[in-house]
């Protein structure tokens, strides 16, 4: 054996620091290992290419995985390219000194279907993360003399001629012992290993290989991810399984959304737009990401970069050779690569969303109640600014038969003197429907939307307008519903009723900003609104939340009376001859309007017995 050779100080840091610190995840040994597998059949393809001399098979080129439990050791075995003293020299002997990338570098454009996966020098010594002792017996294509390379990792390596007939390489790691913190018997289990080379390499292009216990070798990778394929030979029902599959949805999913990028960047995307939110999604524990494959090895589950958070729903993976990764490949370089993809996404996102809408209508409305409010806060948290890549996706219900609509339908809807989009919120769709502002503006030809969501208020008042025609709330501000005889006739009853409109908001003064006659009632007696600002459903959430009481924020009620109700005339002849029985009138007056608008009274017993006595006493 010759004798041991020292790794240069660079390199021993190097692997110290590989070793110890860059991989924090000791099962992607084996991905690396693999990789580097693959990398050397690929290679040997490619130089087959270039020189007649080889001849090779390449369905036969394969990659074998073997535990040997009492000897404590995993054996990765190729039939690829193979090494020769140099390369083991320059390959192993050299950390970070890539042989995969300059192949790469020298590959011809005109030479397809060649892939690089890993770089040797660097995963291989990741094999130190779970080994004592890890050996390399190597023969290159056309060489007579086979190698053997033997390191136990800081120490130094020992590079030696070795017997071996065929062309390729056999890694060897002799796994370490069980320590305090770090169970290593794990590594020797072929379940185990079974199981990471599913989750890591099940996209290697070669096969896999490993003895089942009768003997006979068993693929384990699938090789051709499905998002590799042409679209054309992916049926919908191998989409969905899929998806179910590896995502573990019991449901077929809403959309499948399957890009392929070709060009400075390149990228293939398989999302899916699920149906129905899983149970955690609107909870901290629910995490948003893609998985990421760098040419089918499979390196991080949640790659949260690829998606915002409006589109955190989707499910889905993304494959791209142009990613740079750092020199562990656990972390992705926050790159303008990354970006660029992710702005991809969300672009083909939304247009796949606005093409399921328009084709797909009652899919779509199954999506949307389980995944609209995300939309919506995507709307409110960006304060506006995702406006135009959002809007369009938002449904509301509508006093248009009560069904769900678009922002674009009810403007197409609009009357032509119309300058407004009219809204309410409520805790219904028939609540708002059967509120009291709402039947004079149904009355007057004007479609409403319902706000039924806590948030959606607040998307409003951050969108601000659409198309041009800014939000307008029935029950807030002036509506300017009536045309000028209507107008007039509000001006006169005012006038009539004075008296007690005044009387009525002294004895209110606590409590709301003014009394006055309303021009938006039809057949109801009284209503609530607010003053622009603040509106009473911003009022009853932010009441929720845990300083509310320190903020005291609070809509500015104004009380209105309809003109037309007897409720008026009955109001100013106690005025008149009642009068002590004003204060009482007043405050069921104000309480009966804030139940209609879903706000609480201040005291429900008061409320009642204020309510027996005048049903006692007027006449």
């Amino acid at each position: 054996m010759a004798a041991n050779k020292p790794f240069k100080a660079e390199s021993q840091r190097l692997l110290d620091l590989m070793i110890n610190s860059i991989y924090t995840n000791k099962d992607i040994f084996l991905r690396e290992l693999i990789s580097n597998a693959s990398d050397a059949c690929d290679k040997l393809y490619f130089a087959s290419l270039e020189d007649e001399s080889i001849q090779i098979d390449r369905t036969q080129l394969h990659i074998e995985v073997s535990v040997d439990k009492e000897a404590r050791t995993i054996t990765i075995k190729d039939n690829g390219i193979g090494m020769d003293l140099s390369d083991m020299e320059d390959n192993l002997g050299t950390i970070a000194k890539s042989g995969s990338l300059a192949f790469k570098q020298a590959l011809e454009k005109g030479v397809e279907d060649v892939d690089i996966i890993g770089q040797f020098g660097v995963g291989f010594y990741s094999a130190f993360m779970v080994s004592d002792k890890v050996t390399v017996i190597s023969k290159k294509i056309n060489a007579n003399q086979a190698f053997i390379f033997e390191s136990s990792g800081v120490d130094g390596y020992v590079v030696d001629e070795a017997d071996k007939e065929d062309v390729g390489t056999i890694i060897t790691c002799h796994i370490k012992e069980n320590i305090e913190d770090e169970d290593y018997d794990r590594f020797l289990e072929e379940y185990t290993i079974r199981s990471l080379i599913k989750q890591y390499s099940d996209y290697i292009r070669y096969p896999i290989k490993m003895k089942k216990e009768e003997g006979e070798m068993e693929t384990l990778n699938s090789m051709i991810p499905l998002w590799k394929r042409s679209k054309s030979d992916v049926t919908m029902d191998e989409y969905h399984s899929f998806y179910k599959d590896k995502f573990y949805d019991f449901e077929d999913p809403a959309k499948v959304i399957h890009m392929n990028v070709e060009g400075t960047l390149s990228f293939t995307s398989l999302l899916f737009i699920p149906k129905k939110a899983p149970f955690n999604f609107y909870s901290n524990e629910f995490e948003k990401g893609l998985q990421l494959y760098s040419k089918g090895v499979f390196i991080m589950d949640k790659a949260k970069d690829l998606l915002g958070d409006h589109f955190r729903f989707v499910r889905g993976l993304v494959d791209s050779p142009d990613l740079n990764l750092n020199i562990s490949r656990e972390i992705l370089q926050q790159d303008r690569q990354l970006k660029s993809i992710a702005q991809r996404l969300e672009k083909k996102i939304k247009s796949e969303l606005i093409s399921l809408l328009t084709s797909d209508r009652e899919t779509y409305e199954t999506f949307y109640t389980a995944f609209g409010n995300q939309l919506k806060y995507g709307l409110y948290q960006s304060y506006g600014m995702n406006k135009e890549l959002l809007i369009d996706l938002i449904l509301f219900y509508s006093s248009y038969e009560k069904k769900f609509v678009t922002l674009a339908e009810y403007v197409a809807r609009m009357k032509d003197d119309q300058k407004e989009i009219y809204f309410v919120s409520a805790k219904s769709v028939d609540q708002a429907d059967r509120l009291p502002a709402s039947e004079r503006v149904k009355d007057k030809g004007f479609e409403i939307l319902y706000l039924v969501d806590d948030i959606d208020e607040f998307v409003l008042q951050m969108v601000r307008d659409y198309q041009d025609k800014p939000f307008k709330s029935i029950n807030q501000g002036d509506l300017d519903l009536n045309d000028e005889n209507e107008k007039e006739a509000i001006k006169d009853a005012t006038e009539k009723s004075k008296d007690v409109l005044e009387a009525l908001k002294e004895k209110l003064k606590d409590k709301v900003e003014d009394v006055r006659l309303s021009t938006r009632l039809k057949t109801h007696p009284v209503c609530l609104v607010s003053t622009d600002g603040v509106s009473f459903e911003m009022e009853k959430v932010l009441s929720q939340m845990p300083d509310a009481k320190d903020q005291n924020i609070k809509a500015k009620r104004i009380l209105e009376l309809n003109p037309e109700h007897p409720l008026l005339q009955t109001l100013n002849r106690l005025n008149e001859s009642q009068s002590e029985l004003l204060d009482d009138v007043a405050s069921v007056l104000y309480d009966q309007a804030c139940l209609i608008e879903g706000l609480p009274i201040e005291d429900p017993v008061g409320f009642a017995l204020k309510l027996s006595n005048l049903l006692t006493q007027v006449h």
